[in-house]
């Protein structure tokens, strides 16, 4: 991977030997190895059997996670906020897990479209709850940087599954309840 930065760099009309540059290709190259890592990374060992038995049966939602991605487009930054939600059916998960499920598939070439899914469908696969919720909400670099340049365009994806799809009352909760303002 050096050797194709050192190669862009030449492409661009730059001297990957001057001062500034000469640490480039190693730096970028670590940089791509972690903005990719979910690629790398075991969906079961970051769950890391956090998987446990419950009675209850109430919505649960973790929002405001943070989210770094890659467009697979350009290959330029998109990042947000996500929110997950869903109703246990005799299963939660760890809360600190489902922020790392996020960075997952986050940490990845993505469009926020598919982000949004796989997040809520491995948790209604892993969980088997009642419904899944995910919402997330990201400004995309490539918009804002090229092409038409709208600096506070916001993109809003959603992924509802099981009653969260099926029901108006279970989807306008867990929408009300992402949107209202923190205390």
């Amino acid at each position: 991977m050096e050797e194709l930065i050192r190669q862009l760099l030449v492409r661009l009309g730059e001297d990957p030997d001057r001062e500034g540059l000469e640490k480039t290709p190693h730096r970028v190259a670590r940089a791509y190895e972690f903005l990719t890592r979910g690629y790398r990374e075991d969906i079961d060992a970051v769950i890391n059997g956090a998987i446990y038995s419950t009675e209850a049966n109430h919505m649960v939602i973790v929002k405001d996670i943070e989210i770094y991605s890659l467009c697979e487009h350009h290959m330029l930054p998109f990042f947000g906020r996500c929110a997950i939600g869903y109703i246990p059916r005799g299963r939660v998960i760890g809360v600190s897990k489902l922020a790392r499920i996020a960075d997952v598939f986050s940490r990845r070439l993505q469009i926020q479209e598919r982000l949004t899914h796989q997040i809520a469908r491995l948790v209604m696969d892993r969980l088997e709850p009642e419904g899944v919720g995910v919402v997330v909400e990201a400004r995309h670099l490539c918009m804002m940087m090229r092409g038409v340049e709208k600096q506070n365009s916001l993109m809003v994806t959603s992924a509802m599954l099981g009653s969260f799809h099926n029901s108006n009352a279970t989807r306008n909760e867990f929408l009300t309840l992402v949107n209202r303002a923190a205390h």
